[in-house]
């Protein structure tokens, strides 16, 4: 049974993948080969959106992966939803990028701390892709501080209004719809941030800058501006007071995501080392031939299927309603570091052919660094698990 079959042997898991899931795996496995791959480096150097695959993917639910079929969604599992992001992470990471963080940031906020109103204006169209996600927390000041946030949103009357910028927002210039964390109250900091709805349009809403990024470099990346924007009070998520909280279990939903991707990621640069090491000659011997390349190759194995693990481990919890703090920053934390060592290796197996774009692991080695920092840096994974060990 290969490491992709399995979903994990702790605490009484001990299955494999049901047969739909295998039936899901194959299909988002011959859809990134077939509508992604051809395209990959097209997008990348030209940084344009993938519109078209965005709307290929919409067609197929992984625009709303595991909302409820009777909100537009597809109602799959959270192991489903690993599943489907590992296999587009192996082909480009930059859209399933995007597929994780419009389901698990945007729309995971409005699905978790929502009211059914909210959930019924937004959701429908998210779940069906005919609008994108963005979900706005990071400051040009504040990243994992969030009490350094300088957006602030005034009461006037019944609604509310905002002030300030947000950088580094995933979907920032193409998203239609936008859960923004907003500081409410400077003399309670982070206990006053709430997060608002907010549409694209609303007069002094408008996009910033764009990203000139290393990798991921067809997901977009944008700077919000607001500028005296009137948000009504029905816009509010939750109670006034409640965002940073809301946030932190929205970033832990997250992060299930992020890990899965890092194992997409780190597989596809062991797939096509396997390939490259088998193809090529040196010495009038193959690659693989070599013990130093065999080890190399067994590292990046067994690493890959013990960050599977505690992925699908995480996802598990999360499908059962578990508290999953400790587990997702444990499975994104390993995960992530995992796969930079991946790719790394990857690029030197496959030498000078590693570092020029015509071979895949060029692109996975630069796009791989982001899952160290994005929804958490590895320090924060640090101190959360830290935190949840010295507190019992």
């Amino acid at each position: 049974m290969g490491t992709e079959e399995l979903l994990a042997n702790q605490s009484g898991m001990e299955f494999e993948l049901t047969a739909d899931q295998k039936a899901l795996q194959q299909m988002t496995r011959d859809f990134a080969e077939r509508e992604i791959r051809p395209g990959v480096m097209k997008y990348d150097e030209s940084q344009e959106f993938p519109l078209d695959i965005v709307k290929k993917m919409a067609g197929l639910g992984f625009m709303g992966m595991t909302w409820p079929e009777e909100l537009g969604g597809a109602g799959l599992t959270d192991l489903d939803a690993i599943i489907i992001i590992e296999e587009l992470a192996k082909v480009d990471p930059s859209v399933a990028l995007t597929v994780a963080s419009h389901n698990s940031l945007c729309t995971g906020h409005i699905m978790e701390f929502g009211s059914d109103e909210q959930k019924r204006k937004y959701v429908p169209d998210l779940a069906a892709g005919r609008n994108l996600g963005a979900w706005a927390l990071t400051e040009p000041g504040s990243g994992s501080d969030a009490g350094g946030m300088k957006t602030f949103a005034t009461r006037d009357g019944s609604d509310w209004i905002l002030n300030g910028s947000k950088t580094f927002i995933t979907q920032g210039s193409v998203g239609s719809t936008y859960v923004v964390m907003v500081m409410t109250d400077r003399e309670k900091g982070k206990g006053s941030i709430t997060a608002f709805l907010l549409e694209k349009g609303m007069k002094g809403f408008s996009i910033g800058k764009k990203e000139n990024k290393l990798g991921m470099r067809c997901s977009d990346t944008a700077t919000l501006i607001f500028e005296n924007v009137r948000v009504p009070g029905g816009n509010v998520i939750g109670n006034v007071g409640d965002g940073f909280k809301q946030a932190l279990s929205v970033l832990d939903s997250g992060r299930v995501g992020i890990a899965a991707l890092s194992v997409g990621i780190a597989q596809g640069a062991l797939d096509a080392s396997i390939k490259y090491a088998q193809e090529r000659q040196q010495f009038d011997k193959h690659l693989s031939e070599f013990q130093a390349i065999q080890w190399k190759l067994a590292d990046m194995a067994t690493d890959i299927a013990a960050a599977r693990l505690l992925t699908q481990r995480a996802a598990w919890m999360k499908t059962r309603g578990m508290d999953i703090n400790l587990a997702v920053a444990q499975a994104k934390y390993f995960a992530s570091e995992m796969a930079v060592r991946a790719t790394n290796e990857a690029v030197q197996i496959h030498g000078g052919y590693g570092f020029i774009k015509e071979f895949p692991v060029e692109k996975l080695y630069r796009d791989v660094k982001l899952m160290t920092i994005g929804e958490g840096t590895s320090e924060v994974q640090k101190m959360v698990i830290a935190r949840n060990l010295l507190q019992h």
